[in-house]
């Protein structure tokens, strides 16, 4: 397993570059984000895009910070926190910002983010951005999940309002389907890419999947 983090001078470089091989069967989370999503919805009835709210953990947090020089000690402010906040969102291109998504079965892209930005509160910091859709949709039915194939990364959702839906045209039902600790499933999973040697897809297992069907 290569390196997951990367150093440039004064910040953390959020980046997940990740080769499986049979001795990362084992695979588990090194950083845990709990998030929340809102799907934005245009006045036409599209959806147009999908905007995160990610806290990573405290170790993480911590860690991030690490040579940022503030005014007040102890406090981040937006402007402070501007440069890494750009860093995380270059980097996190590289890996479709562990967001999938799929209109009436077919796949969609998504284009750079925008108004993003870091917060810090309570010891964490969160990444907010909004992810814009290359084409708006009106589908009947959206899929989106949120999940890093190589699990490296563990993504828990909120427990309330986990997942808004923002101008959605009337009639519009959204499911949430949550990950299961996939004990079974991983250890089956686990026995299958040792003997085939594919990891690649390992955190599909533990995804966030996200369904919205509109009339």
């Amino acid at each position: 397993m290569k390196s997951v983090w990367r150093r440039i001078p004064g910040l953390l470089l959020l980046v997940a570059v990740i080769t499986l091989g049979p001795s990362s069967v084992q695979a588990h989370p090194h950083v845990w984000i709990t998030a929340s999503s809102q799907l934005i919805y245009a006045p036409d009835g599209s959806l147009s895009g999908v905007r995160h709210a990610w806290t990573f953990d405290d170790t993480f947090s911590t860690y991030a910070l690490q040579g940022i020089e503030t005014k007040t000690k102890g406090v981040y402010s937006r402007e402070e926190l501007a440069a890494l906040a750009q860093t995380n969102v270059e980097s996190l291109k590289e890996f479709g910002f562990f967001t999938f998504a799929k209109a009436d079965g077919k796949k969609e892209k998504f284009l750079e983010p925008v108004d993003y930005f870091l917060e810090y509160k309570d010891t964490a910091l969160t990444l907010h951005f909004t992810l814009p859709l290359k084409s708006p949709v009106k589908p009947k039915e959206l899929a989106l999940e949120v999940f890093d194939p190589s699990f490296f990364i563990d993504f828990k959702f909120e427990d309330k309002d986990a997942v808004k839906l923002i101008g959605a045209p009337a009639g519009c039902q959204m499911q949430m389907q949550r990950p299961s600790d996939g004990t079974a499933n991983a250890q089956k999973f686990s026995e299958q890419s040792f003997l085939t040697g594919d990891n690649s897809n390992y955190g599909a297992m533990f995804a966030n999947k996200i369904t919205v069907q509109c009339p």
